[in-house]
């Protein structure tokens, strides 16, 4: 670090830092972040979407929220019970006492599990693999409640919407066209509400948060590691994932330990945020190049995943980004970005410019997918056809709503995709958790002084917001794997505005 401060590149930073700050530039900089601040604090339009609304203000005392808070904290309060009739004894057991202390250490457990899980190659991955480790996790965080009874999963906190999709989920089982295969889709869905109680319940300070970061970013290093060295060693270009007349001088697009490219693309999507948040607010210098390194290994990856709807919702997670944790280098980002635009490689440009050609098979390919998930919409408004993508296929192809050459799998919009199979329920529980999110989280960290949970929050939300950009154009949840992450990052959102709450 010393030798760090005495190079010459430090001492010009510093004069270059200082020279920005007392240019007009940076007063003009200050002023447009005034101004936006402003803009959303007297808006008649933006004003109702940031306040909270009736229905999430009165969760926290509703009969309902306490109702369920009981039920999943049943288990914990009878295990409590049974620490104090055996207190001397399990005080004298060395396992007791182990189980206990790592029960206190539950989000640090959590992030080496969902590293661990997220770089498992998709030819050995199973979707027990997620449910098995947050029920683990839960058993954890249980025993730490048992040793010291001042642990509870946080129901308040999670939200009524969350609830509200879950119990959709289930609706989605009982009136499903197929529901042998919901049923195992309902799996997913607990694997990922398990994911949301454990994090945001486990998280107690900062530093955790920091961890759970660390996590991600550690899995965005190590998958983007690997797709590098596909593209090095030659990956074979996969014509099913691109139209060729259009993009002719296209290389192979990268999956790393993922089945496809889009995927992938979404992975880093959610979870770069993570890494550029753990960069701003980490203090020792080696996690900072570590952070570095994961984020720029993550943005060549990215890139290499040539996933449009990936690249727009980026773009829009580093905008908001910048946005919630400093206003006033909003000037300076776009100017970055419009200098960085002669850089970009041609065939990333050429793939920027067929976003709206709609000769390209795969943009056009989208608008009969679009059709089918709405004509199911349309038959079926309020219960969906059920629970799971094969529930949607079934229904599409019962009633011949689809015609194109590609095979329907699903409707290439999360928002479309949701409805199709949950009906209206479904689609409010998703639509008000993903905003209750981005709401809480912009509220908290616009009223919370400089710290790790206030930057970590901030990427959060910024993930939230470009993933719900890339699902306009495609389904993120395909893969359960995915589905997962987009809950972790949710809950790493709502936990984060907790701490920042407590935070004077």
């Amino acid at each position: 670090m010393t030798l760090w401060k005495e190079s010459t590149l430090y001492h010009l930073l510093l004069l270059l830092l200082t020279a920005y700050q007392d240019s007009r530039l940076h007063r003009l900089a200050v002023r447009i972040g005034a101004w936006c601040t402003r803009q959303i604090d007297e808006s008649a339009f933006l004003r109702p979407l940031c306040r909270e609304g009736v229905v999430a203000r009165s969760w926290s005392g509703s009969i309902a929220c306490r109702l369920l808070s009981r039920l999943v904290n049943l288990p914990g309060r009878l295990l409590r019970t049974l620490y104090l009739l055996l207190e001397g004894t399990l005080q004298d057991s060395l396992f007791a006492r182990l189980s206990f202390r790592l029960g206190d250490e539950t989000a640090v457990a959590e992030s080496w599990l969902i590293l661990l899980l997220w770089i498992i190659p998709y030819e050995y991955w199973n979707n027990a693999y997620t449910l098995l480790a947050f029920l683990a996790l839960l058993l954890l965080l249980h025993a730490g409640a048992m040793g010291r009874g001042n642990r509870t999963l946080d129901v308040e906190t999670t939200g009524f919407f969350p609830a509200l999709f879950f119990a959709a989920v289930v609706l989605g089982v009982v009136f499903s066209l197929t529901r042998n295969v919901s049923t195992r889709f309902f799996i997913y869905h607990v694997s990922a509400a398990l994911c949301v109680l454990v994090t945001v319940s486990a998280l107690r300070s900062g530093e955790e948060l920091k961890r759970l970061a660390a996590g991600a970013s550690g899995c965005v290093a190590v998958s983007s590691l690997y797709a590098i060295f596909q593209r090095l060693s030659g990956l074979e270009v996969n014509k099913s994932y691109v139209d060729m007349d259009l993009n002719a001088d296209m290389p192979s697009r990268v999956m790393s330990f993922f089945d496809n490219p889009n995927t992938f693309a979404e992975v880093l999507l959610l979870l770069l945020p993570l890494t550029l948040a753990l960069i701003l607010c980490s203090k020792r210098l080696l996690s900072k190049l570590a952070a570095s390194l994961a984020f720029l290994l993550g943005g060549a990856a990215l890139g290499m995943t040539y996933c449009r709807a990936a690249w727009i919702g980026a773009a829009c997670a580093m905008v908001v980004m910048v946005f919630l944790w400093k206003p006033k280098l909003l000037p300076l980002f776009f100017a970055l970005c419009l200098l960085a635009v002669p850089f970009l490689p041609a065939s990333i440009w050429n793939r920027v410019l067929t976003i709206f050609d709609s000769s390209d098979s795969s943009t056009s390919s989208r608008f009969p997918l679009f059709k089918a998930g709405m004509e199911v919409i349309a038959r079926r408004p309020l219960s969906g056809a059920g629970l799971g993508t094969a529930a949607v296929q079934r229904y599409v192809k019962l009633l011949n709503f689809y015609h194109a050459r590609t095979p329907f799998v699903h409707s290439h919009n999360t928002y479309i995709q949701v409805w199709a199979e949950l009906g209206v329920l479904g689609f409010v529980g998703f639509v008000g958790s993903a905003l209750w999110g981005v709401k809480r989280a912009a509220h908290a960290v616009r009223h919370c002084g400089d710290s790790a949970a206030r930057t970590i929050t901030c990427a959060a939300c910024a993930a939230l917001c470009g993933s719900l950009v890339c699902g306009l154009a495609d389904y993120l949840w395909n893969y359960p794997r995915v589905m997962c992450i987009f809950w972790f990052v949710f809950a790493l959102a709502l936990g984060g505005a907790k701490l920042c709450a407590e935070t004077p």
